[in-house]
């Protein structure tokens, strides 16, 4: 995977499309000035976290004795069951969190930018090569900064595409996931077969 690939599939993730209308929700009863210092703070609070992860995911994968190619598969499917529920999306928000109250790390930190299974690809990336931390730093970083730049712009994006095309956009992003997931599921499958003969 290269950096760019490894930016894409990172963006996907954090599907920041998807969540427009779950920021906009938990946000409601906030002025709109002190939204973006919010938004702001809660996404330097995602960066931080991704990058602990990133940096610190090939030291808990050699202390639990992990395989590469076993957290491929695992990344696969976790990958395609996000990929799924981005297609065929569940009715109701994710979050229960209160609209009148300022949130703080959870819910927009953490789970909606930085969550599970952007934490997951980020240790995977790592430790797919290690070598290569300079380029996972910049894939990282990058989606993280497109993904900034549409939620602090939330309210605009919201009237450009709307409803619907938030809605199309991230069906097209869970299409796109889900090969992305499958590639990385038989990738797992094939490094094993090959360690196994």
């Amino acid at each position: 995977m290269d950096t760019w690939s490894a930016a894409i599939m990172l963006f996907f993730i954090m599907d920041p499309l998807g969540n427009l209308p779950i920021f906009m929700s938990v946000l409601k009863g906030i002025p709109s000035r002190r939204r973006r210092i919010i938004v702001a703070r809660e996404l330097l609070f995602s960066l931080a976290i991704m990058l602990l992860f990133l940096y610190s995911g090939q030291a808990v994968l050699d202390f639990l004795n992990v395989r590469q190619e076993t957290v491929s598969v695992a990344g696969g499917i976790v990958l395609f069951l996000i990929a799924i529920r981005m297609i065929f999306p569940q009715p109701g928000g994710p979050t229960g969190h209160s609209s009148d109250s300022e949130p703080f790390l959870v819910p927009l930190a953490i789970p909606l930018v930085a969550g599970p299974s952007l934490l997951a690809a980020l240790i995977l990336i790592a430790n797919q090569d290690p070598t290569r931390m300079t380029d996972w730093t910049i894939a990282a970083v990058s989606a993280w900064f497109v993904s900034s730049v549409i939620l602090m712009f939330s309210g605009l994006f919201h009237r450009i595409l709307g409803e619907r095309g938030l809605t199309a956009v991230e069906r097209l992003m869970g299409m796109i996931l889900a090969m992305i997931s499958i590639q990385m599921f038989l990738d797992g499958i094939a490094k094993y077969l090959e360690h196994s003969a």
